[in-house]
């Protein structure tokens, strides 16, 4: 089983332009820990159950650039990027940038979008039917894909489109960068993960993620798609302390207050929940650490993570 770290705040301290010296930290860091997995989010406000939405955030392929300069093993990824937020021919354009930069280490990672406040704020269509914006997404994966590996690529959609478009040079990873689709949705979602996607991010306990792999494991029967071709990754929120005490300790200095979405426990608590996972069938779990609490990632590293190996 293999660990990620995901960073869902962009609040290090009380001087937000040590925004990126504290992320390029958070990262170089993880990748001399045993992580194998450092993604960011990709969107303009802070979202719901995180923070506040006016707080400090950056811009996630802009980070993931830098990163890739100043990292040199860890895998990157956005986690995830909406559909909606760039022509897909353009992401492809950009995604290809950063896996040359990284020398071969990005997984792009895309869904098809929720935030509608933040499509409001930004002057973004926001299609009502979740099914219209899986539809998108799913014919900006073929494009994106069609654009990595194509000479020119004419492509012309419902919702995108191109004309003898070029993008070079191609990305490093041959025959191209995998790509992570985020979702449940046992009908039309994970059917697009069969047909199209490298690795799938699921959210729920770890029943329901067991559930939702033998959906997945369905579909890709049905596409004739082997299922052990696709990672199968989950993320979840962590706050992490040896004891209770500590752990209440913990939650009064940071402020966080019951209920959590995620897990707020201790060490012993936190191995008993992997190991579930694991045996659930999840490959890759990425921890997002509430309130960009240091000590959850290094007692996950330390005491956790070494059962696993």
């Amino acid at each position: 089983m293999k660990f990620g770290i995901h960073n869902p705040s962009w609040q290090f301290g009380p001087d937000p332009y040590n925004a990126f010296e504290g992320v390029k930290a958070k990262a170089q860091w993880a990748e001399n820990n045993g992580y194998t997995w450092f993604s960011v989010m990709d969107h303009l406000i802070q979202i719901p159950l995180v923070g506040e939405p006016d707080e400090p955030f950056m811009e996630g392929w802009t980070v993931l650039s830098a990163l890739a300069a100043v990292t040199s093993k860890i895998r990157l990824a956005t986690l995830v990027s909406s559909v909606a937020y760039r022509n897909p021919a353009h992401l492809a354009k950009i995604a290809a940038g950063v896996d040359l930069i990284s020398k071969g280490r990005l997984t792009l990672g895309i869904g098809a979008g929720w935030h509608d406040e933040e499509y409001r704020q930004y002057g973004w269509e926001f299609p009502e039917r979740p099914a219209t914006r899986i539809r998108q997404m799913e014919e900006a994966v073929r494009l994106i894909l069609a654009m990595w590996t194509q000479q020119r690529t004419t492509f012309q959609g419902r919702y995108f489109h191109t004309k003898d478009a070029i993008l070079e040079p191609k990305p490093v990873q041959k025959p191209r960068p995998p790509v992570m689709i985020a979702g449940g949705g046992e009908q039309m979602t994970l059917r697009v993960v069969a047909e199209l996607g490298d690795a799938c991010n699921v959210y729920g306990t770890p029943d329901e993620v067991q559930r939702k792999f033998a959906i997945l494991r369905e579909h890709c029967e049905a596409v004739g798609r082997p299922y052990s071709e696709i990672e199968k990754t989950i993320v979840i929120g962590f706050l992490l302390a040896r004891d209770e005490a500590s752990l209440a300790a913990k939650r009064e200095r940071l402020g966080i207050a019951e209920p959590v979405r995620g897990f707020a426990g201790t060490v012993a608590g936190v191995t008993e929940l992997v190991g579930r996972y694991r045996d659930a069938g999840v490959q890759l779990l990425i921890g997002s650490a509430m309130k960009n609490d240091a000590e959850t990632h290094e007692l996950l590293a330390s005491d956790v993570m070494p059962h696993f190996a």
